[in-house]
């Protein structure tokens, strides 16, 4: 599919309410806003709340509270990603329709445990296709296993080419190093790949900026999108913030995180300057968001991951 090139610019902020917001998140929803707002486009908010095994109470509004801190603003109502649900299980039911998708009862554990089973790039265990064509519908393999069953998307062999702002042009083989994936929970709720496929689209977002461990998914989503008409967007994947040891920041750590730094009263226009003295705005001095929206360029943003060691974190205590 032919990328998005003549339509409005319309990016999106995704966050997920699992977690405090870092200041890894802060650098790049902070790059996807200028990004957006630089070139006269839109921005839409999208809370992902679809993990709801990791969700935490609470943290919808704490995380509206940290992109307000660092005054990013959007256009519209925030979404709510598990108010369209339905949308999403649409899209799954005309993929098991088409035979494009199929019943799984695998465990994670079997996964990892089958012999034919290396594992790929990300580290988890290739899906071998175990349960392709042994059930007709979710129903049947059900009743047949005793247990719940997800669907798996069959990913079609050779490579998928994903042109990226940041990293270029790149390509993956999911159907070798990873294999059928997911599109919907054994627990019956929509699996991430498909859920920002059908949502993106259905918000009009036709640029998409966030982290570069999120590279190799676009190339799954691609997939997705081929198979159910979707015209894919723009990508840019930005390198991450890490520690000194190169260990990228984490929510289940909390590390440097957003309210604590927020409820310690520093100055937002702080956090908002570093992030801006590492995306290629040169002697970026304490300012609002607003007020770099004209500085940037993401041609100038650096391609290397943006290490915080101590020295670095003096500027935010």
């Amino acid at each position: 599919m032919n990328a998005l090139s003549s339509s409005p610019p319309v990016g999106r902020l995704a966050p997920s309410p699992t977690g405090h917001l870092h200041l890894g998140h802060a650098r790049s929803f902070l790059v996807a806003w200028w990004h957006a707002r630089s070139r006269g486009g839109r921005i839409v908010l999208r809370i992902e709340d679809l993990d709801v095994e990791r969700v935490k109470s609470g943290m919808s509004d704490e995380t509206l509270r940290d992109l307000e801190w660092l005054g990013l603003d959007w256009d519209g109502a925030p979404c709510i990603q598990s108010t369209g649900v339905a949308s999403i299980e649409a899209a799954a039911d005309e993929l098991a329709a088409r035979g494009l998708a199929y019943p799984c009862i695998c465990t994670r554990a079997e996964i990892e445990a089958a012999a034919s089973a290396p594992h790929g790039p990300d580290g988890a265990g290739r899906y071998p296709g175990t349960c392709r064509g042994k059930f007709t519908s979710i129903a049947d393999a059900e009743r047949a296993s005793g247990r719940k069953a997800a669907l798996r998307f069959m990913a079609r062999p050779g490579e998928i080419g994903i042109e990226d702002g940041v990293m270029g042009a790149r390509s993956f083989d999911i159907a070798r190093d990873a294999g059928d994936f997911v599109v919907m929970r054994r627990a019956g709720s929509p699996a991430y790949q498909l859920a920002v496929v059908v949502d993106d689209a259905r918000q009009g977002v036709n640029e998409v900026v966030r982290g570069a461990d999120l590279l190799e998914s676009a190339a799954r989503q691609k997939l997705l999108q081929e198979a159910l008409s979707i015209r894919s967007p723009k990508w840019w994947h930005v390198p991450l913030v890490v520690d000194a040891s190169g260990r990228r920041f984490a929510k289940r750590s909390d590390d440097i995180a957003l309210a604590k730094l927020r409820s310690a009263g520093l100055d937002p226009r702080r956090v908002v300057a570093w992030v801006a003295r590492h995306s290629g705005i040169e002697r970026a001095e304490p300012a609002t968001a607003r007020e770099f929206t004209s500085h940037f360029d993401m041609r100038r943003l650096p391609r290397r991951d943006v290490v915080v060691d101590e020295r670095a974190l003096v500027e935010f205590t």
